[in-house]
């Protein structure tokens, strides 16, 4: 099936309602491949490369699929790390949006006593760590079911960080009439076989066509001594003056090294690295997404998770000791068809480099570092753009939650309220269907409303005088 446009698959109103404000108009190759087999509820393997846009070809159809009726999950998403889990957990809210669809993402690091209340809620997807997720199957506090669609995401990162095992066990406790996809940027041969043990028949699916690494990145490759590395990062920083950028350390000492050094210079700059808490770590994520700072120092653990469209610089201060790491790194620039760099600093790392160029199957191209004169030619714009905010031109989130407004009930499970007496209640008010209520969370002594269509004010103003199964409760808006 060749599909140009999104409209030509068989979605929902409510979908492509969706996917106008998110501005997805034309399928990625992995998209037009992945969303009709997926809509037909096949099994399907997926190699695909970072960036490609593997999470909305099972985003939308998964949004499309399941049922708003259901109050247990029916779709499972493993992810190798929280940033991920996150991540896809924001774009499946976005693309189900107007489905109403309510997706909850569990990890580690975070309190399970939360988890648990989310998972109490009517919840049609859950996105998680493996380790999390066995924890929440084990406490008996995640109904499996209903599941009918598991996703295995960044298969082969799972396997890297030795998750296997416990992505079996979730597996084992699953129904087996389900539909089961696995994404990977590569299939090494333990993936394949748990494919082959767990999936009925499924279709090979592998985008192929620019590489394993995309041809919208521009690779390069400069020599340098160990000790001359911050300097030519400078230099570098200064010529390419970047929108956006993400230098990438090996370890969180050599992140806290170069971020110390480039706070120090006035860089507009954050680091990320496993050493931070969790909390801190998603602060930091989402400020880049925001466009809060301009440059982004981390360790790997951001080299998935990270799904912004305009990071045009990404720079290998350190080269990867695995091969795997440079594709994954280098993917986070020249995303959704944009043009991007990808720098690389190499001190006596040949052994890497080799291995690296092998993998991605052609030499990457040297570099001479830069000349004074150059640089110093350069450094004037620099320092007019490093004083100001970065602009982020294509914040997904911001776009679909701009005619929302989420509304705070004093009145939860305890005052027997359910969601079918808030949607009852706002759906009869003047002005007002029931397509302007968006999820219902409702809590023991409190609830949440989302109200779409920039109807919010109409409904607040209209609940100080309405009462909801004749209790007269508070309703603001919610400041969380």
């Amino acid at each position: 099936m060749s599909t140009s446009q999104f409209h030509e698959f068989s979605l929902s109103e409510e979908i492509r309602k969706a996917l106008d404000i998110l501005k997805y108009k034309t399928p990625t190759e992995v998209q037009r491949e992945v969303i009709p087999k997926a809509l037909e509820n096949q099994d399907l393997v997926v190699k695909s490369q970072t960036g490609s846009g593997k999470t909305a070809a099972f985003g939308i159809p998964i949004c499309e699929l399941i049922s708003w009726e259901e109050k247990y999950p029916q779709a499972l998403i493993l992810t190798p790390t929280r940033e991920l889990a996150v991540q896809v957990r924001e774009d499946i809210t976005n693309i189900g949006r107007f489905k109403r669809i309510k997706a909850v993402a569990v990890y580690g690091k975070e309190p399970f006593s939360k988890q648990r209340d989310e998972l109490k809620q009517k919840t049609h997807v859950v996105v998680g760590t493996p380790g999390r997720m066995v924890d929440h199957i084990d406490r008996g506090t995640l109904d499996l079911s209903q599941i009918k669609y598991l996703i295995i995401d960044e298969a082969d990162e799972m396997l890297n960080m030795g998750f296997i095992e416990q992505v079996e066990e979730i597996i084992h406790q699953l129904p087996t009439d389900r539909v089961t996809m696995v994404f990977s940027a590569t299939l090494p041969t333990d993936v394949e076989k748990l494919c082959h043990k767990y999936m009925d028949t499924p279709i090979q699916i592998e985008i192929a066509s620019s590489g394993i690494t995309t041809n919208t990145i521009d690779h390069q490759l400069i020599k340098v001594e160990e000790e001359n590395k911050l300097s030519l990062l400078k230099d570098i920083t200064i010529l390419e003056n970047p929108d956006s950028c993400i230098i990438f350390c090996n370890t969180k000492e050599h992140v806290d090294y170069v971020y110390t050094d480039l706070e120090g210079a006035g860089y507009s700059c954050e680091r990320l690295h496993g050493g931070l808490e969790q909390e801190d770590r998603f602060a930091v994520m989402n400020g880049f997404k925001l466009g809060n700072f301009r440059y982004l120092i981390a360790t790997d653990v951001a080299a998935r998770g990270i799904d912004i469209d305009n990071v045009t610089l990404v720079i290998n201060y350190d080269v990867p000791m695995e091969k795997e790491a440079y594709v994954h790194r280098t993917g986070r620039t020249g995303r959704a068809g944009n043009k991007g760099k990808a720098i690389t600093f190499s001190a006596n790392d040949d052994k890497y480099v080799k291995s690296i160029e092998r993998y991605i199957g052609f030499e990457i191209p040297t570099r001479e570092v830069p000349s004074k004169q150059d640089v110093a030619l350069a450094k004037p714009a620099f320092e007019e753009k490093i004083g100001g905010r970065r602009v982020v031109k294509n914040n997904k989130t911001a776009r679909i939650n701009k005619d929302i407004m989420k509304l705070y009930i004093s009145g939860g499970k305890k005052k027997k309220i359910r969601a079918v007496d808030i949607v009852g209640t706002i759906s009869n008010l003047p002005g007002v269907t029931a397509d302007d209520i968006g999820i219902i969370t409702i809590q023991d002594q409190f609830s949440y409303v989302d109200i779409l269509n920039g109807k919010g004010s109409v409904v607040l103003q209209a609940m100080e005088h309405t009462t909801i199964k004749g209790k007269k409760l508070k309703v603001s808006v919610a400041n969380k």
